[in-house]
């Protein structure tokens, strides 16, 4: 039984491992995509916006209609549907250059759907293998995520120094391993039984309570304030700040999803008051958003976009195992309304930062001021974006103010009740 359940675990981590790929691989290849085919910036954001769309969609089918599906063959196939977009993603603009973009698309939506439903079906899976402590074994899971985007990274910036910019595809390649382990361990392991809404008027009736919507709207700031700095923290560094992209990509990238894995992996050891790390770390995340917008020096910089993975490292298994605990009876469905409030903040941010951007690069008088204080356009225009990027761990510090606030009523009203 321990065994059975230890392979079921291993697939599920590769699950997640292979999300960080469908997260982080575009975002590493946005300049090559635009030296190559000549991708403008708000093309490239709205790439990110199809991936996390993508994944909202699905959460959303899911949310309604999980109590049609056959729950343990969509989990065992999720890593093949992953398979199939990465080699697509890869193939199509290879053989069609013309159509670069469109290529681009396809693949990110078919793996972009498997990433949802990785969102959707494995925390709760994880949830239901027998444990001592639940909460920590989530965090677990999550900060898997975050060495995964490491180890996408450093393989992605290894082979494109190795190869060069034009093998892009070699490196989507090689990370589809991932998803091909996760799909034969799958195939040896035994899916426990995962409870549904028994019909779609049992989901309407989980979103009438308005303690789900606040719940939906606090992953919503945490998922877009931790993916927007990750999205374009490498496109940032390297335009803004001029740090050159292998050196962006491997000590500011890097080193995000270092102290995002970080930072998960200690809660999943020793966390203990979920409501003051994530108030904390919305404040940290604000901190380090305006460091980035308005310092002039590189490093400053860098370490910022760093130490942001540290202070959002929470914001989405917190969020996540706040509503699960809150609603327990609801199964699959919360886990799937939580992914699709996190993943419409996670496509959104993003695009917004990247809409802001080329606003600022294509008007001259943007374009003047920036001039007038040494800063090209494109330095001023992701720099300006950063700063907008900053409202959404600002409005989530009084969402969770005030979810800590009624978690203490709801647990005085126990003990009143005992």
């Amino acid at each position: 039984m321990k065994d059975k359940f230890l392979r079921l675990k291993y697939a599920c981590y590769g699950s997640n491992m292979s999300m960080s790929i469908v997260a982080g691989v575009t975002p590493l290849l946005l300049l090559t995509f635009r030296d190559m085919y000549g991708i403008s910036y708000s093309l490239l954001g709205l790439l990110i916006f199809i991936n996390f769309f993508t994944q909202l969609i699905v959460d959303l089918i899911f949310s309604f209609f999980s109590y049609r599906f056959n729950i343990e063959k969509v989990v065992k196939t999720t890593p093949i549907i992953t398979l199939i977009g990465l080699v697509l993603y890869a193939v199509l603009p290879t053989l069609f250059p013309h159509f670069a973009y469109a290529g681009l698309v396809i693949g990110t939506i078919i793996f972009s759907a498997s990433c949802g439903l990785v969102e959707v079906l494995i925390s709760p899976v994880i949830a239901a293998i027998p444990t001592d402590n639940p909460e920590r074994e989530m965090s677990k899971l999550h900060s898997v995520y975050a060495w995964g985007v490491v180890i996408v990274i450093f393989i992605s910036t290894i082979l494109l120094r190795l190869l060069g910019s034009e093998k892009w595809p070699v490196i989507v390649f090689v990370l589809a391993l991932i998803p091909l382990s996760s799909a034969i361990l799958f195939a040896q392991s035994e899916i426990p039984k995962l409870e549904t809404p028994k019909k779609l008027s049992g989901a309407f009736e989980f979103f009438k309570d308005p303690q789900v919507l606040l719940c939906l709207m606090a992953i919503f700031f945490g998922g877009a304030a931790e993916n927007t700095m990750e999205q374009w923290s490498s496109g940032y560094l390297e335009q803004a700040l001029g740090i050159p992209k292998i050196y962006g990509d491997i000590f500011g990238v890097a080193l995000f999803c270092i102290m995002l894995g970080l930072g998960r992996t200690l809660y999943a050891k020793y966390g203990k008051n979920i409501h003051k790390v994530l108030i904390w770390g919305a404040v940290g995340t604000v901190v380090c958003y305006a460091v980035s917008a308005f310092t002039p020096v590189p490093i400053l910089g860098l370490l910022a976009c760093a130490l942001s993975g540290f202070t959002t490292s929470m914001m989405w298994p917190g969020n996540l195992i706040i509503a699960s605990n809150r609603f327990p009876e609801s199964g699959v469905f919360i886990y799937a309304a939580m992914a699709a409030g996190g993943d419409f903040g996670a496509s959104v941010a993003p695009q917004v930062v990247g809409l802001v951007t080329d606003f600022a690069i294509a008007n001259p008088k943007i374009s003047a001021f920036a001039e007038s204080i040494s800063l090209a356009p494109d330095q001023f225009g992701m720099k300006l974006g950063m700063l907008v990027g900053m409202l959404f761990p600002l409005i989530a510090i009084f969402i969770y103010l005030y979810n800590e606030k009624l978690s203490k009523r709801e647990q005085e009203s126990i003990i009143g009740n005992l």
